[in-house]
């Protein structure tokens, strides 16, 4: 079964690059939580994390989380 994915290639380019200029002007945690932020996660790495650390880390943590709700309906964390 293929992974849904909810932005295209140049997208998620372009979000590392971004991640690459904070991290090369000397701002490592801003470009971590950058990538965080902006690249999805993928839904099965999403379900992993939800089973071995919780769904309070998902959500306390700031990932962005598109692609596993896509695949596992919006209230996923909940359940």
């Amino acid at each position: 079964m293929p992974q849904v994915q909810t932005m295209t290639l140049e997208e998620r380019f372009a979000i590392a690059d971004k991640a690459r200029e904070l991290e090369e002007a000397g701002k490592k945690n801003e470009s971590t939580m950058y990538m965080i932020q902006h690249y999805p996660m993928p839904p099965y790495l999403a379900k992993f994390a939800k089973s071995h650390m919780g769904a309070d880390f998902l959500i306390k943590g700031g990932f962005n989380l598109a692609e596993a709700e896509e695949e596992f309906g919006k209230d996923w964390l909940a359940v």
